[in-house]
């Protein structure tokens, strides 16, 4: 009951207003990277793109440096969501099916990542059809579970300290999946002008 509190608190906090949330009240306006975009129709709009860039970042270094944790060094943020991707289900997934998944419009990102995690024996490709199709190996396989214990080791265990439960993640998992669209049906029009 007590980290549903806190975290309808730190919900409520989070959308409260920008100016006096992040000014003690001064007026100084809401926390974005380009005041010039935040000054348009919706400035919370800005103030999400912004938190959106720094928890992507994060997120990024994060995997990077679980991975390396992990036992693997050098591999890209790309590189572990396309491991990550290929070891889902246990199935084996093919190039379209990880782009799409992973929503990655240029191909030739994750055919190198590829590439890369074969070289490294973590994934292994093979024809199917006239297509390739990609599976994990047991090496990647064990990769993929020593990542999943730093992960709980590290980042879960603090997670829960932020008073954030499972819901709440579940709700603003859907949100930003549901902005995705909107971005995407925007990037759309853009290319259409």
């Amino acid at each position: 009951m007590r980290a549903k509190k806190r975290s309808s608190g730190a919900l409520a906090a989070a959308s409260a207003p920008s100016a006096q949330a992040s000014d003690g009240g001064a007026g100084l306006g809401p926390i974005v990277s380009s005041r010039h975009l935040a000054e348009g129709a919706s400035p919370a709009l800005s103030e999400f793109e912004f938190g959106l860039i720094l928890v992507s970042h994060a997120f990024h270094r994060w995997m990077v440096r679980a991975m390396a944790t992990a036992g693997v060094a050098d591999l890209s943020p790309l590189d572990v969501l396309v491991l990550h991707t290929i070891d889902h289900r246990g199935r084996k997934k093919k190039l379209a099916d990880i782009c799409l998944v992973l929503n990655i419009e240029d191909t030739h990102l994750v055919t190198y990542a590829l590439k890369k995690l074969e070289q490294l024996d973590l994934v292994k490709g093979e024809r199917v059809g006239k297509e390739k199709a990609v599976a994990i190996t047991p090496a990647g396989r064990a990769i993929c579970l020593k990542y999943r214990e730093v992960r709980e080791a590290l980042l879960v265990k603090a997670f829960g300290a932020t008073g954030f439960d499972e819901a709440t993640m579940s709700s603003l998992a859907a949100t930003m999946r549901a902005l995705s669209g909107q971005y995407d049906q925007a990037a759309r029009a853009a290319a259409s002008l």
